[in-house]
């Protein structure tokens, strides 16, 4: 048995601490509100992840620190570096293997848009720029370090184009409006793969030192993704529409959020590929079934209409 510390409670973050006890470990996870899984076995404690010296005490004696932490988009260039320093230096202070939750914004848009882990941290954008320079830091810093980065998530609570886009015109009955394209391939991954796939190279020396994709079903378009949801809960398919791409844009003149946004709307006007075969090949991991994020998906909307009815 040994203790691990997260920083978040998301979706990533809450899944994490679940394997961590299933397997008799116990779990300290830091989060702002203090507010976590309830389970005897995680201790939930509130605190500044930009704090290094309380998050090194929060550390001691860790096994493992996972950065799960998911500041505002619009804060990133302020909230990460200090956040990400803290964490290094916790996970320094302990011996600790740091785990980073990543994301694929550091390769920038890449031709005929397949990324693998050999493909060039090659980004111009802000929020690129502040994911290489987290990774790079990392492993500079002497401490193990793993980071594995994963696409679009689904999955319960996952934030992404399915739950912001998708999931509010399905249950309203409205035209969604796609930023992007919505014909094209483009991966999504379960955030459930992206917990068990963290939780297992942190306990492999293979995977020190390097960047990881979560093991990602093939590619589909929005388009498949909203039917294949709507035919598994037996709702009405949604009508899909592209989004101008000049509307995001010009709302970002003024309208922070929608800035960020349009910065990376790269990511849906071409084909956009993750390919998770090395981790698949080297550590004998395989993506869920789109099946299962999906009715995760439904049974958590089940639940919120229950108690909003209740």
């Amino acid at each position: 048995m040994s203790n691990n510390v997260i920083v978040g409670s998301g979706p990533i973050g809450s899944a994490i601490a679940q394997l961590l006890v299933d397997r008799g470990d116990t779990v300290t996870m830091v989060t702002r509100s203090g507010r976590g899984p309830a389970h005897p076995q995680i201790r939930l404690v509130a605190a500044d992840a930009s704090d290094a010296l309380r998050l090194s005490s929060l550390t001691e004696g860790a096994a493992t620190l996972y950065n799960c932490a998911n500041p505002k988009y619009t804060e990133w260039e302020n909230r990460w570096y200090p956040m990400n320093d803290a964490m290094i230096a916790a996970a320094k202070s302990a011996g600790a293997v740091y785990v980073m939750t990543g994301t694929l914004y550091g390769y920038g848009p890449q031709p005929g848009g397949r990324m693998t882990e050999s493909t060039p941290l090659a980004a111009t954008g802000r929020k690129g720029k502040v994911r290489i320079k987290m990774w790079h830091d990392a492993l500079n810093s002497g401490v193990r370090a793993i980071e594995v980065r994963g696409s679009d998530y689904i999955g319960a609570g996952a934030v992404g184009v399915f739950s912001s886009v998708l999931l509010p015109a399905i249950a309203k009955g409205r035209t969604a409006y796609a930023p992007g394209n919505p014909d094209l391939p483009h991966s999504f991954t379960y955030t459930g793969d992206m917990a068990s796939t963290m939780v297992a190279l942190a306990a492999d020396e293979r995977a020190y030192g390097r960047a990881w994709h979560a093991p990602t079903g093939p590619a589909i378009t929005i388009r498949d993704l909203a039917d294949r949801y709507t035919d598994l809960t037996g709702q009405p398919r949604v009508k899909l529409r592209a989004l101008p791409r000049f509307v995001m844009r010009t709302a970002g003149l003024v309208v922070p959020m929608a800035r960020e946004m349009a910065e990376m709307d790269y990511q849906f006007y071409a084909p956009f590929h993750l390919d998770s075969t090395l981790t698949e090949d080297t550590f004998g991991l395989k993506p869920t079934d789109l099946e299962v994020p999906l009715r995760e998906i439904a049974t958590s909307v089940d639940a919120t209409l229950a108690r909003r009815m209740n």
